[in-house]
């Protein structure tokens, strides 16, 4: 470890010495009028064009963009804000606590990059944010004459083509993805909106690249209508009594448990006991439950049972206008457009009784690792890096770089409370946020799902304590509830949408106040002026709203302040975690909210010995251990065995996470580098590169498999050979009217040792082909014969990879059965995967040289 430090130390010296190069440069850029330091722009596109590299010119264009943000914005990045930029030109991550600005940090890494001409992509979470960031930052950029993109969902195609040609373009994860696949599913070059991946500046990095990792982005269609057995499987299931284990012990026998199925809380999967597939069985009137020709049944069967027994409402998901809504158990949000695979969410579908979707074929997929590794720079920023950079080293070859606070971290943050029991647990809880309450010491409880936040309303409210709620059920409250969330005596109870990216200020927030307060006066929202914007006194309506604006905002301002200050008083926000999660990430992630720029707050975990972490991963014998004598339900538990415990559950439950993520990609890379192939013949057909070559190929490759095929055991060439082959290549050579046995080339094969005369016909069939091609081409037209190969490759390459990947995807699922053969299901799936790929690719040129040929 003190190796490490010691080398996260020299690596900050020497970004330290970069960054203060910048600084010496702010007097020089004060004394530029607003157009001279535009100029610079120009010059420095100039200087790249003749050969300078960005890094030489990094310090003069950090200080034009510092100076840009001050004279725009009224921000001047900090001496730590400049380190975090060049760490994150450098191609690495900057670890950057909560309120140190990393929105600001991304303008001056993006203007260098940018430079280059070639895009630089900001990718956020939501679309809130890159909508937020693009207009704010945009304007720096826009002074400085680059221009800002923006892809968020509902962009039209037309215009995210102009959004992608931007200088600078932010966006989401997901839509960056998705585009990348409509790319790649394109009809012609003009649909492609993508001009490569050269720059990513990733926010949130650790959520989009480790959390969302075993999540592969997927475009469908419909392949068919719902099975019934959705339904009746769901009718079983509902009959079904279940057992929860912590995890499977495949050791033991299950003939006399008292259970059709058992839950593995662990490993988050279902097993039908004998009971259970006896009544399966039964119920089907089937007499093999497991046999390959009830497969579809079993198969349904156990997403059922998955629905019933593991799925909870309001935790994995929520039900919403008739529709199964997803609910991210990373940031607590609603996941519209997602939908789980595999039957999963037509079997959630069946348990809550809407309709149940049609079923559905993958077009295309990619992971969010290898889309990412696309890029030929990749950087990111977030307040929690470091418990993961083991991985960011190995997936992405990224560097985690911790950047000093601008203020030093006065926040407390106690050790954890453990009880005995979930119900002690909620009631010291309860007694904490009345303590603070009384106090006017403003609190943040956070909750791993939405039915243990609204648990925790109920008690509150029992108790008399006002609160708001904020969950994935009541989104739309969410500015309305942060902008609230620092002011004295506020209680807010809030899932993980509160833990990441949230801003918390102390008082409450002057300029959403503001605003509200000029909607309360009837101003309609769609002519409320920005707030960033300076008021035109020649525009005299705008320039009486700006007015207006200012005017509620000095109020407000007055009045925040006021409030953060008797905050403070009260000893800032005190953050309440009311159980752990099984990433430190997400832990760090709630406190991070407390503590900003400075700062006062606290913070403390709450936790019971009935909680998911305790329970599941730390053994029972161990814990009596730790405990020692017995306790009063309501005692906190005092062990400092029992804290560590608890940290190395976590360790533990992210290595084992990391495997799960590796072993995603392992198989993930295999598939990856098939799509790179297909992509690849797809963008040479798009771009209308000369298809002919590549087509000869193909056609000798048919003429020689044809040779192959009317061969077959026997060693002498007949006529009756020689006949099918003519039958059966005769779109390729000559029309059949002008090819026969008594042409003098075919005679000269008859009698003759096929494995002597092989190369010699593949030759000659070969000069045929060029030349009956060459026939075709004249009769159709160069230009549209052109088009005719491109199409045809198009459409056989799209058919047969569609087809490659839901088989990969039925490999992938049966492939661990291997396992019980002692084989190693990642070989056995690599091995398999390259014939399907080898059979698919001639599948592909079989029919684009038949659909050529046939032609004409």
């Amino acid at each position: 470890m003190k190796i490490l430090n010691g080398y996260r130390d020299k690596e900050l010296r020497k970004l330290a010495k970069t960054a203060d190069k910048v600084l010496a440069l702010e007097e020089q850029m004060t004394q530029l009028s607003d157009t001279e330091l535009k100029q610079k722009t120009a010059a420095f596109k100039a200087r790249y064009q003749n050969g300078e590299s960005l890094d030489s010119m990094l310090p003069e264009a950090f200080a034009v963009c510092r100076e840009a943000d001050w004279r725009v914005l009224g921000l001047k990045p900090y001496r730590v804000q400049v380190i975090g930029g060049i760490a994150l030109h450098q191609g690495r991550i900057a670890q950057m606590k909560t309120g140190e600005g990393k929105t600001l940090v991304a303008t001056l890494p993006a203007y260098l990059n940018a430079i280059a001409g070639k895009g630089v992509h900001i990718v956020t979470v939501n679309d809130y944010l890159a909508q937020r960031d693009a207009e704010q930052m945009g304007r720096v950029y826009r002074f400085l004459g680059l221009s800002t993109g923006l892809i968020i969902h509902g962009i039209e195609p037309e215009d995210r083509k102009k959004m992608y040609d931007a200088d600078i373009t932010y966006g989401t994860n997901s839509e960056f993805g998705f585009d990348y696949l409509r790319d790649n599913m394109a009809g012609s070059k003009a649909d492609v909106v993508q001009r490569g991946h050269h720059f990513a500046i990733v926010d949130e990095v650790d959520s989009i690249l480790i959390d969302e990792a075993r999540t592969p982005l997927i475009i469908s269609g419909q392949a068919g209508k719902a099975s019934g057995l959705y339904a009746a499987a769901d009718m079983l299931a509902k009959q079904f009594s279940g057992k929860r284990v912590k995890e499977f012990d495949r050791t033991k026998n299950d003939e006399h448990l008292d259970a059709d199925y058992l839950a593995d809380e662990k490993g988050k999967n279902v097993i039908l006991t004998g009971r259970g597939i006896q009544k399966a069985e039964d119920f089907f009137g089937i007499d093999n439950f497991s046999s390959s020709e009830n497969l579809t049944i079993s198969h349904h069967v156990i997403q059922a049972v998955k629905a019933n027994g593991l799925m909870k409402r309001d935790v994995d998901y929520v039900v919403k206008n008739g529709e199964i809504i997803i609910v991210d158990e990373f940031t607590g949000r609603l996941m519209y457009g997602r939908r789980y695979n595999d039957g999963l969410h037509q079997a959630l579908e069946a348990k809550e009784k809407v309709e149940v979707a049609n079923e559905s074929m993958t077009y295309a997929t990619v992971t969010f690792q290898n889309f990412f590794r696309l890029y030929t720079k990749l950087s990111g920023m977030t307040g929690t890096a470091m418990t993961e950079e083991e991985e960011f080293r190995h997936i992405y070859q990224l560097d985690v770089v911790p950047i000093p606070t601008n203020k030093p971290v006065i926040r407390k943050d106690h050790h954890d409370a453990v009880y005995g029991s979930h119900t002690a647990k909620l009631n010291a809880i309860v007694q904490q946020i009345m303590t603070c309450y009384e106090k006017r010491q403003p609190v943040l409880a956070g909750t791993v799902s939405i039915e243990k936040s609204e648990e925790l309303s109920k008690l509150l409210t029992r108790e008399g304590i006002p609160h708001q709620v904020l969950n994935a059920k009541n989104h739309e409250q969410e500015a309305f509830i942060i902008a609230q969330a620092g002011r004295p005596g506020t209680v807010t109870i809030a899932t993980n949408m509160a833990g990441r990216g949230t801003d918390i200020m102390l008082g409450g927030n002057p300029a959403y106040l503001a605003m509200e307060g000029m909607k309360g006066l009837g101003i309609p929202e769609h002519i409320l002026p920005d707030p960033d914007k300076e008021p035109d006194p020649n525009n005299k309506a705008d320039y009486e709203l700006q007015m207006q604006y200012q005017n509620l905002y000095e109020k407000c301002k007055a009045e925040t302040d006021k409030a953060a200050e008797a905050a403070r008083n009260a000893g800032g926000l005190f953050i309440i975690g009311t159980e752990r999660h099984e990433s430190r990430r997400i832990d760090d992630q709630l406190r991070g909210r407390s503590g900003r720029q400075g700062d006062p707050g606290e913070s403390r975990f709450f936790l019971s010995l009935d909680d998911p972490l305790l329970r599941l991963f730390i053994p029972d014998g161990t814990m009596k251990d730790m405990i020692g004598a017995e306790l009063d339900d309501g005692q906190e538990i005092r062990s400092k065995m029992l804290s560590r415990a608890i940290e190395t559950a976590q360790r533990k439950l992210e290595g084992q996470n990391f495997d799960i993520r590796k072993n995603v990609l392992q198989y993930d890379d295999i598939l990856d580098q098939q799509r790179q192939q297909i992509y690849a013949i797809r963008r040479k057909a798009l771009e209308g590169e000369n298809l002919q070559e590549s087509i000869r190929k193909m056609r000798e490759w048919f003429l020689s498999w044809c040779i192959d095929l009317v061969c077959g055991d026997k060693s002498v060439f007949t006529e009756d050979m020689l006949d099918d082959f003519r039958l059966r290549t005769q779109d390729l050579l000559l029309p059949k009217e002008s090819l026969s046995m008594d042409d003098a080339w075919m005679k000269n094969f008859c009698g003759k040792k096929h494995f002597q005369m092989k190369a010699k016909l593949l030759k000659q069939a070969c000069a045929l082909s060029d030349s009956e091609y060459k026939r075709k081409e004249a009769v159709i037209g160069v230009e549209k014969f052109s088009r005719l190969e491109q199409v045809a490759v198009l459409r056989w390459t799209d058919h047969f990879w569609m087809q490659h990947i839901n088989e990969m995807a039925a490999l992938k699922d049966g492939i661990q059965l291997q396992a019980y053969g002692q084989h190693d299901p990642a070989e056995a799936y690599k091995l398999r995967a390259y014939e399907m790929f080898d059979t698919m690719m001639k599948n592909i040129w079989f029919y684009t040289v038949d659909e050529i040929c046939r032609a004409a």
